[in-house]
């Protein structure tokens, strides 16, 4: 198939982020028309093709050297590494803010602050990294963005990858795009550089603590690390012989997935014992260990071994990173594009989508093949079909440079961004997540808001859902000491703005909320209107339900009754469980327009400012201790006096079959005995 025989084509590419535990994630569809196409895609002259070197010369690197000034050493700390770490004075302070922030230790986290202020004045980047995210947030410091995009600007320019990040998201909300894709790229070719080799990395997604306005149990029962149940079983099952379960433990431990600390010892000793059980994919795991140097000493040699057998064993996403390693001259006699594409056609032969990615770049650089990029196009739009990150990454360089797709830096930016946040310092997620488990609910929330600054949409509806939820023992910290009512709501507002943004359908509900009910900030129908409006696009029955109502009402929006059954309409179309409150709702609008400006109307027109008042009540009186105990007991009383006159007034049918059988009376008896007085 040849992608310029079509004139339109259209790729469902799963960009929901991977959201496997996310209600709102949606996929995207991208339209591609022939104007996309770059018809100078096949001239060897065209673009660059050093900006495509997947290939390079570099070896992969660890996560502590892709990630300068990581947090990895507050949470994972490894005696081992060699890697140059930053100054002692950032991870001093870095240590007293999360000290501050578990213990609610306001004193504890001024001179925390005061410490980091010091290093950064000092030049140290990553300390003014963290001085920017300490204005961006208003903790300790008055908040003021100029300040926080300076720091970041300087700690950016010094190799703090989160800053860049944080300026890249920046720039993406000022649709300044030009400047965002720059960022971006950098940062996506960074975590590509994370991946493994042979086949896509298991995504380690920042789980969603929350579903709606409630906390997301389900989620969080996944999450438990070894204190889950099901964990514990499937440690049994593999502690008992199973391989299976053998390589599931290995797998968690090794990429610190279901709420696990990463363990590369653990990982590498539960491999070697699955693959003494025959267990292929532990095999191929053991390769990108040894290809990699994750917990051992590297060995491409050994690293090609396991991947060999792997693939002996029907495991075909294998031949990938045996290509992989001939293309590097890895573990081998000597580089051969040759054999590097065979192993590459033996994945895509067997329906694997990094397969169609690797083919992808040797047409794409002209690798042992003669450079078609048209058809390392086509390839790349089948592995991102399959969800392959790196397809991805490939595609934003497309619509960067103008090489096989027409310019498109708005397009690019989507995808960079999408590659970029899979990168090594999404490791803030885990840790926020251990700490929300363990009940470190401050913890939790500085590490959320970390990552919402760098421009997580999970991380913005966790932190501004933490902050909503848990109100002063959220232990947010604000300007002098811990946050007011006042600071908590506006910081809280604005990370559900940012998340609903990035399309979280249910942040732009409660932005809405709050413009309508006044929570948090000043009482706005208008704007109100604006984000259910937004809420709307994304299919949410409650915003329509709510848009109906302001309509039926004129608030915010004009008088109409026409648009108002309409919202309502769709809002039961949308939702099936909105029939009742719909039903209502239109009952409402028969009434008001067969009985306008009758006492009936108004009668309903007060219902929204009787029920809080009766709910009061109900609340403060009737479910008073006492006055609950006094009520069940009068309605006991009651019940009982009820039952027993009722019984009184059964009248007593006798039994036919015995002697007595009442008869009637005679009608002048009868006469007689009306006349005497009961």
């Amino acid at each position: 198939m040849r992608i310029s025989g079509y004139v339109i084509v259209v790729l469902s590419i799963i960009v929901s982020y991977y959201l496997d535990f996310s209600v709102h994630a949606r996929p995207v569809v991208l339209v591609l028309s022939n104007d996309d196409l770059n018809s100078g895609g096949d001239d060897p002259g065209v673009g660059d093709s050093s900006d495509f070197d997947e290939f390079g010369e570099s070896e992969p690197k660890s996560e502590e050297e892709l990630d300068p000034g990581s947090w990895r050493r507050m949470f994972e700390p490894d005696d081992d590494s060699t890697v140059e770490a930053a100054s002692p004075q950032y991870y001093s302070g870095l240590h007293k803010i999360l000290s501050a922030a578990s213990e609610g230790n306001d004193r504890l986290m001024e001179e925390a602050v005061e410490e980091i202020e010091a290093a950064s004045s000092a030049g140290d980047p990553h300390s003014q990294s963290l001085m920017g995210f300490v204005y961006g947030t208003g903790m300790m410091r008055e908040k003021s963005k100029s300040k926080s995009f300076l720091h970041h600007n300087f700690a950016a320019e010094g190799g703090n990858m989160q800053s860049k990040m944080t300026l890249a998201f920046t720039y993406l909300r000022q649709d300044m795009h030009d400047k965002a894709v720059k960022l971006y790229a950098e940062l996506a070719e960074t975590a590509v550089n994370s991946f493994l080799i042979s086949k896509d990395s298991p995504v380690v997604e920042p789980t969603r603590i929350h579903s709606g306005t409630e906390e997301n149990k389900g989620a969080l029962r996944k999450s438990r690390g070894e204190e889950d149940e099901d964990f514990q079983i499937l440690e049994y099952q593999a502690q008992k012989g199973n391989a299976a379960a053998m390589y599931k433990i290995g797998l968690f431990y090794y990429f610190g997935l279901r709420g696990l600390r990463r363990d590369h010892t653990k990982a590498l000793h539960w491999f070697s014992k699955a693959v003494e059980k025959g267990e292929p994919r532990s095999m191929e795991l053991l390769g990108e260990i040894y290809a990699r140097g994750a917990g051992v000493e590297r060995n491409y040699t050994k690293a090609l071994e396991w991947l060999t057998l792997a693939a002996k064993e029907g495991l075909f996403s294998a031949f990938n990173g045996i290509g992989y390693l001939y293309v590097k001259g890895y573990g081998v006699e000597k580089k051969n594009y040759t054999k590097a594409k065979e192993y590459f056609e033996k994945a895509v032969d067997n329906d694997d989508p990094s397969g169609h990615y690797n083919l992808g770049v040797l047409y794409l650089k002209g690798i042992g093949v003669k450079r078609d990029v048209r058809q390392a196009t086509k390839y790349f739009f089948v592995a991102a079909n399959a969800g392959q990150p790196k397809a991805f990454y490939q595609l934003a360089k497309m619509f960067h440079t103008g090489v096989g797709l027409k310019k498109n830096l708005e397009m690019a930016t989507s995808f960079y961004k999408l590659v970029a946040e899979r990168g090594p310092w999404s490791s803030l997620s885990r840790w926020a997540l251990e700490a929300y488990l363990k009940g470190d609910v401050g913890k939790a929330l500085i590490l959320y808001s970390r990552m919402a600054e760098m421009g997580y949409e999970v991380a913005q509806s966790n932190a501004a859902w933490i902050l909503d939820k848990y109100g002063e023992r959220s232990m947010c910290m604000g300007v002098s000491g811990f946050c007011t009512d006042k600071e908590r709501h506006e910081r809280a507002h604005s990370l559900w703005w940012r998340a609903s943004e990035q399309g979280n359908e249910h942040a732009a509900l409660l932005i809405g909320d709050a413009y309508y009910y006044g929570r948090g900030t000043e009482r706005d129908y208008v704007r109100a209107a604006e984000a259910y409006m937004h809420a709307k696009s994304q299919s949410n029955a409650q915003a329509m339900f709510n848009l109906g109502y302001m309509h039926e009402h004129g608030q915010g929006l004009p008088l109409d009754l026409h648009l108002a059954k309409r919202y309502y309409d769709q809002a039961l179309q949308s939702d099936a469980a909105a029939k009742l409150p719909v039903t209502l709702a239109l009952a409402s609008l028969w009434l008001r327009r067969n009985y306008a400006d009758t006492f009936l109307v108004r009668v309903v027109d007060s219902l929204p400012e009787v029920y809080p008042k009766v709910e009061t009540w109900v609340e403060n009186v009737v479910f008073d201790e006492g006055n609950a105990t006094i009520l069940t007991l009068f309605v006991c009383l009651i019940t009982i006096l009820y039952l027993r006159e009722r019984q009184r007034r059964q009248v007593v049918v006798p039994d036919p079959v015995g002697g007595d059988v009442a008869q009637p009376l005679d009608a002048d008896v009868a006469q007689h005995l009306a006349a005497f007085p009961r």
